[in-house]
């Protein structure tokens, strides 16, 4: 029988595990047993260039190591991994594209080191504890799609002490923006309420029907999606007015799994340094590659989603819109807390609640007898 890199041909086939829930796989899973959306993610070169770099710039960590590629999709961290020397690392794929993967592991001749495993690496039970969990589990704004509760069920089935994970932290952050497509997405609104005049007026002309009861209904579905659900969009740096602010920092290592199911509330505040109207808020996400505390990294590596003129990456960021938007000058302070939640409908996708003022740096005068008026706002969104 031929061997490949020193190792017998792979026979972990036996080591499969349970395909996602019905429900699951029609809400998230399905996707990415396409290789369209593999595609789509192997091409944004800052992502898969950021995880290449951490693991063959990090040779000494992962030679003769066990490695775990948690989603591991295509397969292109494991073959990273074996690239770099580990022993042996299992690729854990909840899809059909795990069929994929193994035909690439194969043809790239590593399949006497890397083990392609089809199933949930909740189902999945492995012949060894691994030394190195490698996982691109980040969703829009970090936490969207909830796939972190799958690294830590893997870190804490599978991980040596000791052991590290790739990435090993991650931060959350939001900025003041101005931002064309808020004005966009308000005319779209204005569109959208006008179309659904001319539509109640022609229901009633040509069949008889009175839709005019729906009017309210109509209107706040519209609002909801076109003022209340936050935007994927490629920011540019000049439409920061403001710098960004940390909010949420996780260490890989330590947080537990409730920790990351639960609801949270930080607070932030935003320094303004030009004058402009603030029509958003943008939030996006960095992580960081330092391996553990018993085996760090010779070559940390950041990977960061913040705006960059040069190279964005295929999460983007996220935008919030603000109706009104906020007139604010150099100096001005906006602060406040963010609130974020797993919607109970489908956990996958997140509820994000702003309640912040706006503190002016000079103050403002007041007419004798008028009241100054109150800052305070709450701004509701859905991250789909």
């Amino acid at each position: 029988m031929e061997q490949q890199n020193g190792h017998a041909p792979d026979h972990a086939a036996d080591l499969k595990g349970k395909d996602p829930d019905a429900t699951d796989f029609a809400n998230y899973f399905c996707t990415y047993a396409f290789l369209f959306h593999q595609k789509e993610m192997l091409e944004d070169h800052k992502r898969t260039g950021a995880y290449y770099t951490a693991i063959m710039q990090n040779q000494a960590q992962f030679r003769d190591k066990v490695v775990l590629d948690v989603g591991a999709g295509s397969g292109i961290l494991a073959i990273f991994a074996a690239q770099a020397g580990a022993r042996k690392v299992y690729a854990v794929e909840a899809t059909a594209v795990a069929q994929h993967a193994r035909k690439l592991v194969q043809h790239n001749r590593l399949g006497g080191i890397i083990s392609v495993i089809q199933g949930t690496i909740e189902t999945v039970e492995l012949p060894e504890k691994v030394d190195i969990i490698v996982s691109e589990w980040m969703g829009y704004f970090l936490l969207r799609e909830s796939m972190l509760d799958s690294v830590l069920v893997a870190r804490d089935k599978f991980l040596k002490p000791g052991g590290a994970l790739y990435p090993s932290h991650a931060r959350l952050y939001v900025a003041p923006i101005r931002s064309n497509l808020t004005h966009q997405r308000q005319r779209e609104f204005s569109n959208a309420m006008e179309g659904w005049a001319g539509f109640t007026n022609d229901m009633q002309r040509y069949y008889g029907v009175r839709m005019d009861c729906l009017n309210d209904a109509f209107h706040d579905e519209q609002k909801q999606y076109y003022q209340q659900t936050s935007a994927w969009a490629d920011i540019s740096p000049q439409q920061l007015a403001g710098r960004p602010w940390c909010f949420k920092q996780y260490d890989l290592l330590k947080v537990t799994q409730q920790e990351i199911i639960d609801s949270f509330k930080e607070h932030f505040e935003l320094q303004i340094v030009e004058a402009a109207p603030i029509e958003a808020f943008a939030g996006f996400f960095d992580v960081q590659f330092k391996g553990s505390p018993e085996n760090p990294a010779s070559f940390e590596v950041l990977l960061s989603t913040a705006p960059d003129p040069d190279c964005g990456t295929h999460w983007g960021q996220q935008v919030f819109h603000l109706y009104p938007p906020i007139n604010a000058q150099p100096g001005d302070r906006i602060s406040g807390d963010i609130s974020i939640s797993r919607k109970k409908e489908n956990h996958r996708l997140m509820r994000v609640i702003f309640q912040h003022r706006t503190t002016p740096n000079q103050p403002q005068p007041q007419a004798a007898g008028m009241k100054l008026q109150s800052t305070d706002r709450t701004d509701f969104y859905s991250i789909e």
